[in-house]
């Protein structure tokens, strides 16, 4: 138990150290934000009561705020992204359940249920963080195109992110 836990604060400030010196500098042309720190929330462990998974998302979102200068966005990105996990892992649940199962990583749930799990967390915080950051639909397709862009680029990010890491832990 206490060796998860200080794994989940390490990832914390891992993938908050990343986002906020690294990726937060990367804009190509205004379109593609990655936003790779959603990753966190993804590898939380399945059984994690909704009300600690709701806190973990606003800490994670406040922190990046605090950092990026935009005060609640990604806090509430976090937060309806964390609330909506609860349902996707429901709907998502394999035949025998999650029995066995601590962390929803690649490794051990497979590269198929892994990417449609990721990428629907993913839309779903693309969704909500993009267009409260726009707050009106009169740049409705150029907001989908950030969404599309910067999906893709995060998903492309998670997944190599848990080959490298699992190659890694591995050895």
């Amino acid at each position: 138990m206490i060796s998860e836990v200080t794994r989940i604060i390490l990832r914390f400030v891992g993938l908050v150290a990343l986002q906020v010196l690294i990726l937060d500098n990367i804009e190509i042309s205004g379109f593609v934000n990655p936003y790779f720190y959603i990753l966190f929330l993804a590898l939380l462990p399945v059984e994690a009561p909704g009300w600690l998974v709701l806190l973990q998302a606003f800490v994670l979102g406040l922190t990046i705020d605090m950092f990026s200068h935009t005060p609640g966005m990604h806090a509430s990105a976090c937060v309806f992204t964390g609330f909506m996990r609860k349902f996707l892992l429901k709907f998502m649940e394999p035949r025998d359940g999650y029995s066995n199962i601590v962390t929803p990583s690649l490794q051990v749930m497979g590269l198929r249920w892994f990417l449609v799990y990721a990428s629907i967390l993913i839309l779903i915080h693309h969704f909500f963080f993009f267009f409260a950051e726009s707050f009106r639909f009169e740049g409705f397709f150029h907001t989908l195109l950030r969404i599309a862009l910067s999906f893709l680029v995060t998903l492309t990010l998670v997944v190599f992110s848990q080959y490298f890491i699992f190659r890694l832990r591995d050895k």
